[in-house]
């Protein structure tokens, strides 16, 4: 494929990259880069002659308006391939090194022609081409001035008008792409155009030859426009294929084109032969000779171009010509045209780039763009990582605007309402960038003109000083402007000055707003307040206490700088109680703990003043709790023998803790890990190979980071049995690799590099141990397709304030994986879907996109928004607890210009306003501003939700273990599986078909985030039947269990989003716990009398819905009263009413008061009617099922949260079906429940609510569950032995359970009285060879 002309100034492309990569000039990314393609149209540039392919876009400045910068009258191109012209990238290949590619276009609407070379080669060693880790994105920076037509080889000749000619560089240092393009108007004028298509000009041409010859022409007549393009197209399409002759007197020819089109024949190529013979006395026309390389398949000849150009721009004049006229003419387009977009995507390596598509996000596609993404050279839809790697591209090409374009990033994450961006750029700050409104805000400051003449800086000094001798207590803040404008301008001799900041006694004061009066213990809370707006002032702060200190001959202070504590200063009891804001001095000590956590979350640099509250509380009340609480590490009281450990909260793990208490009491993961090495899976190439968890292929380092998990929790668990102490704190590491997966390690580490302040203190998280809130759930999603006209404008931001929603992971799941993964955003949590609304076209699907992925299948939530086949879901009213919240609508992935060739129409965006629940998230951390304190790595593991963490624990497990079996699509199968994954099956049923779908779950969602409910009703609502819309008409959608898992998990969704008030909310509302559930309303079953009970209830719940509706119009009159009261309150008013009034009034009808008291009786009637047709309902719903119950299963354990949306503390209650006691565990404190309606009722003044239950079969609960398992007098190394010994009579039962429940064949439960479901595999598994 010959070059379009690559070199600049003689240089070849490699030298070209070799003398600029050093000097390149600000760019955009490869999307930004195809979305300028579409937009640029040379012939319609705007007046200043704004290029919008290769200028830098206009700055923005807050307040006025950004110039256009494209024309009105531009076209927005639909480029369509020119096939032939092409080379292409393989399909499902990345553009790799030493390649060389071409896209050749021309645009369906306005025909103009855009060639692109995409040329990879290169000559250096060690070069890789986008998109690469450290760089996901080509970002192009233009290197060349237009070129006229005359300098360029690639215009053909006779090409009229303009050429444009640009040539782009990649600035990432390892990538050897240089893209060239070529924009030239269309071949045919709009003078060729009207003599091929004007009816009047094709009359009189045909008419004069009519005239000329009329026994021979005249019975032809006068042709159709699209006749004349058509016979023209077909003698250049006979030109590509063999060298052919025209008569010049040829019937067709002389009544379409004849002499009169001789110019535009010549200048495609045709030649007239004058020579008279006997045969032709008119002479022949020749056909453009065409000439095709053997070697280089693309056409590479001028002429040739020029002839398939005109072929392409003559079928699409045919496909534009009138239906009627076509018809008449018989002559109909078989034009079949290819999009360009997804080549220019796949040739550039930005086909899959990561997007917000797959946030549960509000987008606005009407909304304008926002000019900051154009200047980054970025997209609306980029992921914020994407964002931040736009951003540093362009600050580092383009040194000069690097202020602005960190403006512009503030300026997005504000508008994103991104916790992620604000975190980069105050990362960023600290690091010593500055913005332009840094600089703005800095010159204002002094009340200097940055572009002042002559400015020097010496003057800019005295101006300082002048500003520091008037106002000596905003020295500090003088010195920051002075430093921000030392940087700017690049002066040493400014910033010299600008960093001595403090160096007296009163600049201390006055640095943090306080007076010579002020004491010590408050000169700390300034100082934390300082923090909490900038961390990184913590130096600074030192420093000024330090001077504070020496000057007073503070020891407290000293004492402080020290230790982190005040020496002896104590708050007095009642400053204490309003410093926690606690106005009950009665409240019990749990509740004081936990209201203090609260607030050091919520203040976390203030935690030292809070504790210093907390003590002073504490002494007051005589508290042994409080004051346990408050001892320094390692001074734990020792423990019964016979008595659980508790795990000291190390900062934001109180929900950590608790699932790590859980796991401890199932007996067969204690055993299995306590004897790790009998299980441990060896790390061969053939047994990592074989390996598929979730779904997926896993690497073997995962596989070795699994290995090291399952060794720190055996250690932990061993710690558990052997530790004399009450309480036990367990290892960082093994709290890091429980929260925070491996791609967020290199998330972190990313973040740690760039932060100047390092990681605080293993035990705090900015000072204090943090307990976390519940998450929001994400806003609603409208989704439409994409193209480069239509991009999403994303102004909100869904990311909470503990992580992001398993949404943000399960688009890394179109990455690749290899074995030395960086990124494996694995969603753990529903690594088996928990949807029940998959077809199994979409379940094959997922299996080929997960094969050789570092990721698993999507969430419920997600699946359906990757659902090609799902319709509309019309979800079940209140009534109804139905699953959690509407369903997601599914994504349209076609683009508009896919569509635009056959005449359709882009699928509107589903319409779904109610965002999905989540559950309480792990725990959290408060909301940091944009100068917060670098994160702690424990922190950011702990923003992942209850899902991911329980995910990620199980999917490290089964990695790191022996398969025992593999199922049919090669799925491993473990005693991880055995224990905690059931069967679920989705049924579709309607008219036009049926489908239905098996898939694993986890764990079962239930919905109480809109009222009170029983457990039974909650768990109706994850399988109830619902109305599914689809292409081929309604469905009736419901879900079943197949297969039960020994240990049945349920997380109870209670966060919304309130749309109105535009923030998350966390509902308290009351969920009836049983001591026992029977499932066998649940499973999948041919019993005609359960089925036909199920269908019945259904019934019952649709009418019990529409009465409710009824009773809200009676009772809900928005005046607090009812219908009936009101028609009763509106008579008596009347009745009382003067005559006269009445007469005023027009309104003295004597039956008025007669009727209104009528109807409010009649009213009342209804209303207790109805009341009491729900009433009978709801106790039917009741007792439906009283009769199934052979599969009972018993509550275990309950997750409990206090606290709101935003904050809130956790702990779990456990049962011992031994001792048949309850305990709380609460961090360290492990007691007894003396009073079980604790756990199973709800305090109405301080609400606390479970959000996660554990269910274990009633026949094997001895076997799977204990909590308790001490030995404090053996050594660690021998804990799995004396464990094994301790255990050896239990142990059998539930090997035999495993082998006998493995080999069972899937027998369904077919009669209440003695049915039976299979709890093991299905009839479709090999048994399990092992067992415990």
């Amino acid at each position: 494929m010959r070059g379009p002309g690559l070199s600049l100034h003689g240089l070849k492309p490699f030298d070209v990259k070799f003398k600029l990569m050093f000097d390149l000039p600000a760019g955009k990314t490869a999307p930004r880069f195809i979305e300028d393609l579409y937009n640029f149209d040379p012939s319609h540039f705007l007046p200043d002659g704004f290029n919008v392919l290769v200028d830098l876009p206009p700055k923005y400045e807050e307040g006025r308006d950004v110039p256009p910068t494209i024309s009105r009258d531009s076209c927005h191109h639909r480029f369509i391939l020119k096939p032939q012209q092409c080379k292409l990238p393989p399909n499902n290949v990345l553009p790799g090194a030493n390649e060389e590619y071409k896209i050749a276009s021309y645009c369906a609407s306005c025909r103009m022609h855009l060639d692109v070379w995409i040329d990879l080669r290169s000559s250096r060693p060690g070069d890789q081409a986008c998109p690469v880790e450290e760089a996901p994105l080509h970002h192009l920076c233009n290197i060349s001035e237009k070129s006229t037509p005359d300098q360029n080889p690639q215009v053909a000749p006779g090409d009229p008008q303009w050429t444009e000619y640009h040539i782009f560089e990649c600035s990432a240092p390892s990538c050897p792409a240089i893209v060239t393009c070529l924009a030239t108007p269309p071949k045919l004028t709009p003078d060729h155009v009207a003599l091929l298509t004007n009816r009047d000009t094709i009359t009189r041409r045909v008419q004069a030859e009519i005239d000329k010859n009329p026994d021979r022409l005249a019975e032809l007549g006068i042709p159709e426009p699209v006749t004349v393009l058509h016979n023209l197209k077909t003698y250049l399409s006979d030109a590509k294929r063999e060298p052919k002759k025209l008569k010049a007197s040829n019937k067709k020819f002389l009544t379409s084109l004849g002499p009169a089109c001789s110019p535009l024949l010549q200048y495609l190529g045709f030649t007239y032969d004058h020579d008279e013979s006997e045969e032709e006395p008119d002479g022949v026309w020749s056909l453009p000779v065409v000439i095709q390389s053997v070697d280089e398949p693309e056409y590479d000849d001028d002429r040739t171009r020029l002839v398939d150009d005109v072929e392409k721009e003559l079928m699409l004049l045919i496909a534009n010509r009138p239906w009627a006229e076509q018809t008449k003419a018989k002559v109909q387009a078989t034009f079949r045209p290819l999009p360009s977009l997804k080549e220019f995507e796949r040739a550039l390596g930005c086909l899959d780039y990561e997007k917000f598509l797959n946030s549960r996000r509000t987008i606005d596609l009407t909304a304008e763009e926002h000019p900051c993404y154009a200047s980054l050279g970025a997209r609306v839809d980029f992921h914020d990582d994407l964002l931040i790697y736009a951003y540093n591209r362009q600050r580092l090409t383009d040194e000069i605007n690097a202020p602005y374009y960190l403006s512009c990033l503030q300026e997005l994450s504000s508008i994103r309402n991104s916790e992620k961006l604000e975190t980069e750029v105050a990362m960023m700050a600290s690091a010593g960038q500055i913005s332009s409104k840094d600089i703005d805000r800095a010159y204002q400051y002094f009340q200097i003109a940055p572009t002042q003449y002559g400015l020097e800086d010496d003057f800019i000094i005295g101006t300082f000083k002048s500003r520091v001798t008037d106002a000596p207590r905003h020295e500090a803040e003088a010195r920051r402007h002075l430093h921000v404008i030392g940087v700017h301008r690049g002066s040493q001799v400014i910033e010299q000055v600008a960093s001595n900041r403090i160096s007296t006694y009163q600049q201390a004061l006055g640095w943090l707003g306080a007076e010579e009066s002020t004491p010590d213990d408050f000169i700390t809370s300034l100082v934390a307040s300082k923090l909490d707006e900038n961390w990184g002032d913590k130096a600074l702060a030192n420093h000024a206490v330090s001077l504070i200190a020496e000057e007073r001959k503070s020891a407290a202070l000293r004492s402080w700088l020290t230790t982190g504590q005040l020496g002896d200063v104590e708050m007095d009891i009642g400053e204490a109680y309003t410093r926690l804001g606690i106005g009950d001095r009665t409240l019990e000590d749990d509740m004081i703990l936990t209201t203090f956590q609260i607030r050091a979350s919520e203040t976390p640099s203030q935690a030292e003043d809070l504790r210093a509250a907390l003590r002073s509380i504490g002494k007051e009340k005589g508290s042994q709790k409080i004051a346990s609480f408050l001892q320094p590490e390692g001074s734990t009281e020792a423990v019964a023998p016979d008595w659980p450990v508790g795990l000291k909260n190390i900062g934001n793990t109180c929900y950590l803790n608790s699932l790590l208490q859980f796991y401890f009491t199932v007996k067969p993961l204690r055993h299995m890990l306590l004897n790790f090495n009998d299980f441990k899976m060896q790390v061969t190439p053939e047994a990592v190979r074989n390996k598929r968890v979730g779904s997926r292929k896993v690497s073997s380092k995962e596989i070795e980071r699994a290995q090291n998990f399952a060794h720190e929790l055996q250690s932990l668990f061993k710690s558990l049995i052997t530790a004399r102490e009450s309480a036990i704190t367990p290892e960082r590491e093994m709290a890091r690799l429980t929260l925070i997966k491996s791609a967020d390690e290199e998330t972190f580490r990313r973040q740690s590099i760039a932060s100047s302040q390092g990681p605080p203190a293993l035990g705090s998280i900015y000072g204090a141990p943090v307990q976390g809130p519940l998450g929001p759930p994400g806003k609603p999603m409208d989704i439409d397709e994409e193209t480069p006209e239509q991009v999403i404008n994303d102004d909100t931001s869904e990311d909470t304030l503990v992580g992001n929603p398993p949404s943000d992971t399960d688009r890394d799941a179109l990455m690749s994986g290899t074995e030395d993964i960086s990124k494996d955003s694995v969603n753990e949590s529903n690594r088996f879907s928990n949807d029940l609304h998959l077809n199994s076209a979409t379940k094959l699907q997922q299996r080929d996109m997960y094969e050789d992925k570092e990721n698993s299948p999507p969430s419920k939530a997600d699946t359906l928004l990757e659902s090609p086949t799902l319709g509309k879901l019309e979800p079940l009213q209140e009534a109804s607890d139905s699953r959690a919240n509407q369903q997601t609508p599914p994504v349209q992935e076609s683009f508009a210009e896919d569509t635009a060739m056959e005449g359709t129409l882009p699928t509107p965006p589903l319409e779904n306003n109610s965002p999905p629940g989540r559950a309480p998230p792990v725990p959290p951390r408060p909301q940091p501003t944009v100068s917060a304190k670098p994160m702690d790595e424990l922190e950011f593991g702990a923003q992942q939700d209850v899902t991911e963490v329980i995910g990620n624990v199980l999917f490290q497990l089964e990695c790191a273990i022996r398969p025992t079996g593999f199922d049919k699509d090669g799925e491993q199968r473990d005693e991880i599986k055995e224990l905690f994954y059931g069967k679920s099956k989705n049924h579709l049923r309607g008219k036009a078909a049926s489908r239905e779908i098996e898939e694993y779950f986890a764990d079962i969602k239930i919905n109480v985030a809109d009222g009170p409910r029983d457990i039974y009703a909650a768990l109706d609502g994850y399988f109830d039947v619902q109305t599914v819309v689809q292409e081929e008409g309604e469905f009736a959608q419901f879900g079943s269990i197949t297969q039960l898992p020994p240990i049945l998990q349920i997380q109870v969704q209670r966060v919304q989003y309130d749309q109105e008030k535009k923030k998350s909310y966390k509902s308290d509302a009351h969920l009836s716990l049983r001591e026992t559930i029977y499932m066998d309303r649940y499973m999948e079953t041919d019993n005609p009398l359960l089925i036909q009970k199920r269908q019945q209830t259904w019934e019952w719940k649709e009418r019990l819905r529409k009465l409710q509706d009824q009773r809200n119009t009676l009772v809900q009159s928005g005046l607090d009263l009812n219908a009936p009261d009101l028609l009763k309150s509106t008579g008596d008013w009347y009745a009382d009413l003067d005559p006269s009034l009445k007469e005023s009034l027009g309104a003295n009808d004597p039956h008025v008061a007669t009727t209104l008291l009528d109807k409010s009786s009649l009213a009342q009637e209804e209303l207790e009617r109805i009341g009491f047709m729900i009433r009978d309902l709801e106790s039917k719903l009741k007792t439906q099922f009283q009769e199934f119950q052979t599969l009972p299963y018993r509550l275990q354990s309950v997750f409990i949260h206090r606290g709101t949306a935003q904050f809130g503390h956790y702990w779990i209650y456990i049962f011992d079906f031994d001792r048949k006691i309850w305990r709380k565990y609460n961090d360290e404190y492990v007691t007894e429940v003396s009073d079980v309606s604790e756990v199973f009722e709800q305090d109405p003044h301080y609400p606390a609510t479970p959000y996660f239950l554990i269910y274990v079969r009633e026949d094997l609960k001895e076997e799977l569950v204990s909590p308790v398992l001490r030995d404090v007098s053996s050594p660690m190394e021998d804990v799995a032995s004396v464990a094994a010994e301790h255990e050896k009579e239990e142990q059998p039962a539930w090997q035999t359970y495993l082998s006998t429940e493995n080999t069972d064949q899937g027998t369904r439960l077919s009669n209440p009285s003695h049915g039976q479901a299979s709890f093991g595999w299905d009839s479709t598994s090999a048994p399990n060879p092992n067992g415990w």
